[in-house]
């Protein structure tokens, strides 16, 4: 049996965009709730704001977004990559999300909450821990909540299923989405001994997918391979640079200006690899960070 990869938005889309039950087993599982009364218990999707017809293509955002009964808001997306613009593109979603509900001298008591779940392939913090929860908070006193936006950031290499101090469903979720790959020949009994994983790693086998999804998925693959190197290279490139400019103009402010401006580079380095493998401008602006005006012009 061969499985595909977890994480490709494709099949996360699979797994949590067209099984409810397994999208609420999911969300109760990593979501920061404290009481049962604040767990899911019934939800309607909302459609992504650029899924198009042509599924499974690479431009088309498959984040997950739904609603329960009581209007509460949560979405669930794949970051493959981690750039410095994903926070700010991910407070715009969410603050979208968050404002839409409300028609124009509507009641602000009637807004309910937005959560957003990003799950990133990749490392981004100085921290051990894997799971990252945000929140408006007063900083002097941090019980001091501002409701209504809740972040969650879980970087996924970092999870190990030493993690046994968290509840049970998150960590069979996280192996879920840590464990079952190509490479996967057999999936660990502990994970089919759970109907809501065993029904997720069914979704997974090849056999469930057609021959145009599985061009589609090696297509993503070899999307992802190249923006990795176009990144890796571009902060390399950044990087020297700042180091030659901290020798010629003051070793710290040299380095500070230079990485910044290999930064910029790196972006406008990235949107032009993007532009050529056909991926939309919204998109790129999405991962870059740039202006669709400054897209447009690459």
């Amino acid at each position: 049996m061969r499985y595909l990869n977890s994480k490709a938005d494709m099949t996360l889309y699979k797994v949590f965009g067209e099984h409810p039950n397994l999208a609420i087993s999911f969300l109760n599982a990593l979501l920061p709730f404290n009481t049962q009364e604040e767990e899911i218990v019934q939800i309607e999707y909302i459609a992504p704001e650029y899924a198009t017809n042509r599924f499974f293509k690479f431009d088309c955002v498959l984040n997950v977004r739904c609603k329960d009964r009581r209007g509460r808001q949560f979405i669930v997306e794949m970051q493959m990559m981690w750039t410095s613009a994903y926070k700010q593109r991910v407070l715009f979603n969410a603050s979208k999300a968050y404002v839409s509900q409300l028609e124009k001298g509507g009641d602000y008591e009637l807004l309910q909450p937005v959560y957003s779940l990003n799950l990133v392939n990749d490392t981004f913090s100085d921290s051990e821990d894997y799971y990252h929860d945000f929140r408006i908070v007063e900083i002097a006193d941090t019980h001091e909540v501002i409701e209504g936006l809740r972040f969650i950031f879980v970087e996924l290499p970092k999870f190990t299923p030493r993690n046994y101090s968290d509840k049970k469903m998150k960590v069979l979720w996280m192996r879920f989405l840590t464990e079952i790959n190509e490479h996967t020949h057999e999936v660990p009994e502990e994970l089919l001994q759970n109907p809501e994983i065993h029904k997720a790693v069914t979704q997974l086998e090849e056999s469930a997918f057609t021959e145009g999804q599985l061009l589609g998925y090696e297509k993503f693959w070899d999307m992802v391979s190249t923006a990795k190197m176009q990144i890796s290279s571009s902060r390399r490139e950044g990087i020297e640079e700042g180091r030659e400019k901290g020798r010629q103009e003051g070793f710290e402010e040299g380095m500070k200006k230079g990485i910044e401006k290999g930064q910029q580079e790196e972006r406008f380095s990235n949107a032009r690899g993007f532009k050529r493998m056909g991926v939309s401008v919204e998109i790129i602006a999405q991962v870059t960070g740039l202006s669709a005006a400054e897209i447009e012009k690459l």
